[in-house]
């Protein structure tokens, strides 16, 4: 598998998240202070901004294209920047709380979702799964608030960050939040982008020169290439 030019990957932040039931999802999570306020301001600006002037355009075909192309381009800056902040907090740099969040994710694996991907950084976690009984790339329901729930992914997410933030704060002996407390979801189109996601997931240890190679990760997997 080699690293993927073009992740389409469509990225909300401060913004509803759109989780229907009966898809797959990729999440990014973060540490608490993994950047400063500064960084998250600076960031922000720049979003509203390019909101603004995309919320000009007439044509709603070309409105919304230009929308999720920047909401692609917002998410890998914003993951850059993560990846590549030198004064980051970086707990998951410990083995014991890199291995409590990996044994945690696992086990979640079966009971709330169907695992397919994910990748433990110093200061972040980038995750792929389906939820149980919601068929993978199924249509959404049909009743209900235009079929979303916004429920399924959060309360998922919830367990697997209130879990590990405990215990993590037992190995490290500390207090106070541990995961920062917004997360981030896309719900994935179809196979075509999973495929690229999962690339972008498994390379993202490289593409931040943690390792030369995505296979001498540690703290990644991959259902598919798992016998």
């Amino acid at each position: 598998m080699t690293h993927g030019d073009e992740i389409k990957i469509f990225y909300q932040r401060h913004l509803p998240h759109y989780q229907p039931l009966g898809n797959t999802f990729f999440v990014t999570f973060r540490l608490a202070g993994s950047l400063p306020l500064y960084v998250i301001q600076k960031l922000k600006s720049e979003y509203e901004a390019q909101l603004k002037l995309i919320s000009g355009i007439q044509n709603e075909k070309v409105k919304r294209e230009r929308y999720q192309d920047y909401q692609t381009s917002y998410f890998e800056k914003f993951d850059s920047v993560l990846g590549n902040y030198k004064n980051s907090v970086s707990w998951l740099r410990q083995t014991a709380v890199a291995e409590k969040v990996k044994e945690a994710i696992h086990y979640y694996d079966g009971k709330s979702y169907d695992l397919i991907t994910y990748a433990l950084m110093p200061n972040h976690v980038h995750m792929v799964f389906a939820p149980i009984n919601a068929g993978r790339f199924s249509e959404p329901p049909k009743s209900g608030r235009n079929g979303v729930s916004t429920y399924i992914v959060a309360k998922i997410l919830q367990d697997l960050k209130k879990y590990t933030a405990v215990e993590c704060n037992k190995i490290l002996n500390r207090s106070g939040a541990f995961w920062q407390h917004e997360s981030y979801d896309h719900v994935v189109r179809d196979e075509d982008e999973l495929s690229r996601i999962i690339e972008y997931v498994l390379n993202n240890p490289v593409k931040a020169k943690l390792v030369d190679k995505w296979e001498d990760w540690k703290w990644s997997y991959c259902k598919f290439l798992v016998d």
